[in-house]
């Protein structure tokens, strides 16, 4: 009974401490050393794997398609690297790069180090080795921010109108903890 108090307690300080609302309304919340601002139109929820450590969805605007951003931190074990990582996105869709229009940049925002992932057609939804679903017409926009502490992994996958609308916003958020 004391473990199960103290765990809801944990979960419930982890909660309050994870999304802060500034006085400008902004909504603020913490991966790994960062602090990234949520674009109003974004949607938090809860996320659903320990891997996750932050999830949110995006709706168009007649509320019929959906996109999904993740946000992973592996601590300083880097989840694989950068290079890794880019990879693995891409190998999440069916198809060479070309088909795929795989485009990776890397840039710096502050000081930090950035690289910014691209690719689109039909993504394979679903855990590595597991049953995977095509899903076409899908769009992948990713963010590796490097850090000492670990690389934070942002990912937003869904319908590619969507996720091409909400470039902006993604990248917004990026800089938002890196200025």
């Amino acid at each position: 009974m004391k473990i199960r108090i103290c765990l809801l307690a944990a979960a419930l300080l982890f909660t309050l401490v994870w999304t802060v609302e500034a006085a400008d309304g902004a909504v603020t919340f913490k991966v790994s050393e960062f602090t990234f601002t949520q674009p109003a139109k974004w949607e938090r929820i809860e996320t659903s794997s320990p891997m996750r450590k932050a999830q949110f969805k995006i709706n168009s605007a007649d509320k019929k398609d959906s996109a999904e951003i993740v946000f992973f931190h592996f601590g300083a074990s880097n989840g694989g690297g950068v290079q890794a990582n880019v990879e693995r996105w891409y190998g999440q869709f069916e198809g060479p790069r070309e088909k795929i229009n795989a485009k990776s940049e890397e840039t710096t925002i502050g000081k930090r180090k950035v690289t910014f992932v691209r690719a689109e057609g039909t993504y394979m939804s679903g855990m590595p080795g597991g049953a995977r679903t095509p899903q076409p017409g899908t769009a992948l926009l990713g963010a590796i921010v490097e850090s000492a502490e670990g690389n934070v992994f942002v990912k937003m996958t869904g319908p590619a109108a969507l996720v091409k609308s909400s470039e902006d916003d993604f990248k917004k958020l990026i800089e938002s903890a890196l200025k």
